[in-house]
């Protein structure tokens, strides 16, 4: 499901290689990190795993010894997900959560309420930061290219012979 998430995400030709961690020490100071249970991709069973969640990627690894020589399993680029919210009736499991893109959904089982709350704000702040970022590089300051398109037109109010023709 990951790997469709991904694809869906950022299409086939962005797909990181396995072991690929997209420069992220996953590994050391994690936001949030603890057992998860996931659904498979391709064979729908429920699989434990460890999360990670660092740096607006939430990876996933078979179990809780995560070193730098650590290759994981998984990872979603949360900046990429729309939702996530409590899902126990939709899967009729307790303490289910769902994470959502526009074309995917991904389920978690948390062992706890408390857990499962944790998981969705620590995941949720992340989309947030995350997708802020995104947008930031993107804004532009209108204010200042007016200003800067009035400086050039005032210092080029004299026209030249090649305006006049």
């Amino acid at each position: 499901m990951a790997v469709s998430l991904w694809r869906s995400v950022f299409g086939s030709a962005a797909l990181a290689a396995p072991g690929e961690d997209g420069g992220v020490a996953f590994w050391s100071n994690p936001e949030r990190n603890g057992w998860l249970t996931k659904q498979g991709e391709y064979i729908k069973t429920w699989r434990r795993r460890w999360f990670v969640l660092k740096q607006g990627k939430l990876f996933w690894f078979k179990d809780s010894q995560v070193t730098r020589a650590s290759v994981p399993r998984g990872v979603i680029p949360v900046a990429a997900c729309l939702t996530v919210k409590g899902a126990e009736d939709v899967i009729n499991r307790a303490f289910a959560f769902e994470l959502s893109t526009r074309s995917e959904t991904m389920y978690f089982i948390a062992d706890s309420e408390k857990e499962k709350e944790e998981w969705i704000n620590s995941i949720g702040r992340s989309i947030v930061q995350h997708s802020r970022s995104l947008a930031d590089a993107e804004v532009v300051d209108y204010d200042s290219a007016k200003r800067t398109a009035t400086t050039s037109s005032s210092t080029d109010a004299k026209p030249s012979n090649t305006d006049q023709e």
